[in-house]
């Protein structure tokens, strides 16, 4: 127990003299990716989630406006918050928890979420937190203010709620003219129907091009930064068959373990200049 709290103590000095630094200047990408405020679970991932290429891909600049929508536990949130705390805004904009019909589960992770953020002050005290669903009543941030709109691996849960249009639709009206939307997302193999998307978690890219395009977006560019070929995307529980989730416990664990996380499209949008909006 001594040693738990010793390294929680360190943890937290290291993490305040991160602070100190960053406040001093703006930090970059790479000194944020690498500072000791990240949870080491999750920089363990940065072998599959690539945050470098990705947020220099997507064009995240420190003093932009971006809204990351779900965060979940938080481990985009690690890097973006202090990298646009000084001159830029952060928009954390979570699960609909206000509606009763969101799982308890989502309650649960909000609530989490949001006792990470109050429990780091010197980090996360500029972090803005909206929520995003189903109902027209919630919006990601006011009308477009975004310079970027990110989601990572959501796609799939707003199908299975039946909502995906809504939220691309909030994304457009989050964005500014020429804002763009950023969408990594577990890839399907062309043909997939729309029923094995909604029960694997993957999803065709011309599914998720599609629903960008229907809410006025326009496709700019697409990288394999996030590609994965060892994944067949074939698996007894989908997605959630793979690391991190590795459902089916020690079932395959070490084959599972060596594909790695999943295959991943990482595509990029614009909202048009000169775009109406839709009616």
């Amino acid at each position: 127990m001594k040693r738990a709290s010793s390294i929680a103590v360190l943890l937290s000095v290291l993490s305040l003299s991160a602070c100190a630094a960053f406040a001093t200047r703006t930090p970059t990408l790479s000194e944020v990716i690498t500072g000791p405020q990240r949870t080491p679970e999750f920089a363990a991932r940065d072998r599959y989630r690539h945050p470098q290429q990705t947020l220099e891909f997507f064009g995240v600049k420190p003093e932009m406006t971006v809204v990351e929508v779900w965060p979940a536990s938080g481990w985009y949130t690690e890097i973006l918050a202090p990298y646009l705390r000084e001159h830029g805004r952060y928009y954390a904009t979570g699960y609909a928890v206000s509606q009763d019909a969101t799982p308890e589960w989502r309650h649960e992770d909000q609530l989490a979420f949001i006792k990470k953020i109050r429990a780091r002050p010197y980090l996360y005290d500029r972090v803005a937190v909206t929520e995003l669903g189903p109902d027209n009543a919630w919006v990601a941030c006011p009308p477009g203010s975004a310079d970027r709109v990110l989601t990572f691996r959501n796609v799939h849960n707003w199908m299975k709620g039946g909502y995906e249009a809504h939220m691309f639709r909030a994304f457009y009206d989050a964005l500014k003219p020429g804002g763009v939307l950023g969408v990594v997302e577990h890839r399907a193999k062309r043909g997939t129907t729309l029923a094995q998307m909604k029960k694997s978690g993957y999803i065709t890219e011309a599914h998720v091009i599609r629903l960008a395009q229907n809410a006025g977006l326009k496709l700019l560019a697409r990288t394999e930064i996030n590609a994965n070929s060892k994944d067949s995307t074939h698996h007894p529980e989908g997605v959630w068959t793979l690391p991190p989730t590795l459902k089916l416990g020690d079932a395959g664990r070490e084959k599972y373990l060596a594909i790695g996380e999943s295959d991943r499209m990482t595509l990029m949008f614009v909202e048009p200049v000169f775009a109406s909006p839709l009616t």
